[in-house]
């Protein structure tokens, strides 16, 4: 058996720039939730996407509650959600007391449908914001689903948690609704190994945003609250780390790319397999190189396989309408998330993964179709 491969850890820069900032931090010793770093990092990542504001937080989760809440969000209010995500999209609107309502997956993007969006806001008059994800990597139909968003007059968040370094139509995600969202989990394609982002042209919401995330404390001397806050501002170590981690960016968009390419090239003309869609308006991150299987050869199949050779791999999300915690909130869609679920697999797409590796995941997973 070798070495552990992967799906997708923290890979740090050759260069070192991590430890740059991280150092400047400790011999400053500004290790808070404030700091150089933490103003520096937002300014950067904004530039680096083209939005004019960001909020440097210590989750992406807490960066889509801060976003429905800066979108107004309030109990009983109704909001649309994919419903092929993991759960912390979906979360965040518990946290508001608000009710999701979840919007199928299409073939073309295996993103938010349009089509089911649109039947969505026929049946739900009144919806206060859509969050909308761009699904490992891939550019959801942006121009379709702004265009419906603004017709309804409703809020839009882009969850860009695995998307961060895709464009649609030249754009970055996580740039066309009016919040957008970005992670920086350890297996994330930058790491600060905890933390998010949230973005936005609205500089006022997002000076607001910061204001809750510091527990709302107000300008006062002594210590006072007027308004509920919440503790979700990034450390000033986090931020260093985030900040070395953006200069390498564009190199792990393009690894991830190579390795992308590299398995469908191996592996697309194998009977029963497709791999995620691509469409000429996207650039994916390709952040998880994941394929559908419909033959003789099974998701597991090919998930027990690797497992035994010390390869880590996974299957596509869990459609939220499925889980046992959200089971009893509307549903819109023909049920193509759940066969995306039910075919699905993520395999190993570590940008630290050599040819030698790749080549093992290949020669594994081709032999299954010759038993």
């Amino acid at each position: 058996m070798g070495d552990r491969i992967f799906l997708s850890s923290p890979h740090m820069s050759d260069e070192g720039y991590e430890m740059e900032y991280v150092k400047e931090a400790f011999d400053t010793n500004w290790i808070a939730p404030l700091g150089e770093n933490v103003n520096e990092f937002e300014k950067e990542l904004a530039a680096k996407v083209g939005s004019k504001a960001a909020a440097a937080l210590s989750s992406g989760t807490g960066a889509i509650h801060l976003a429905l809440r800066a979108a107004g969000v309030e109990e009983g209010n109704i909001v649309f959600c994919p419903t092929l995500t993991f759960s912390a999209t979906a979360n965040p609107i518990i946290y508001q007391n608000a009710i999701p309502v979840f919007i199928d997956s299409n073939y073309e993007t295996w993103n938010m449908c349009p089509k089911a969006l649109e039947e969505a806001f026929e049946r739900y008059p009144g919806v206060k914001a859509v969050i909308v994800v761009h699904l490992y990597g891939l550019s959801a139909d942006m121009d379709k689903i702004v265009e419906l968003c603004k017709k309804y007059n409703v809020a839009l968040i882009e969850d860009a948690a695995e998307s961060l370094g895709t464009y649609y139509k030249g754009k970055h995600t996580g740039t066309f609704g009016d919040y957008g969202i970005f992670s920086f989990n350890g297996n994330k394609i930058i790491t600060t190994s905890g933390g998010g982002m949230l973005v936005s042209n609205d500089e006022e919401r997002i000076a607001k945003t910061r204001f809750w995330a510091t527990q709302s404390r107000d300008k006062a001397r002594h210590y006072q609250h007027s308004e509920l806050g919440f503790n979700y501002r990034m450390s000033n170590v986090v931020a260093g780390i985030g900040r070395g981690q953006l200069k390498v960016l564009d190199q792990r968009v393009e690894k991830k790319r190579y390795i992308f390419d590299f398995y469908k090239r191996e592996l697309g003309e194998l009977a029963g397999v497709e791999f995620m869609p691509s469409n000429e308006w996207d650039e994916p991150n390709y952040w998880l190189s994941s394929m559908t299987l419909n033959g003789h050869v099974r998701p597991i199949d090919v998930m027990d396989a690797l497992e035994k050779e010390n390869i880590e791999s996974r299957p596509i999300w869990k459609p939220m309408h499925m889980q046992p915690y959200f089971e009893e909130y509307d549903f819109v869609g023909t049920g193509i998330s759940e066969k995306l679920f039910e075919n699905g697999v993520c395999l190993p797409s570590d940008t630290k993964m050599m040819d030698g590796d790749l080549e093992r995941v290949v020669e594994i997973i081709k032999g299954l179709w010759l038993k």
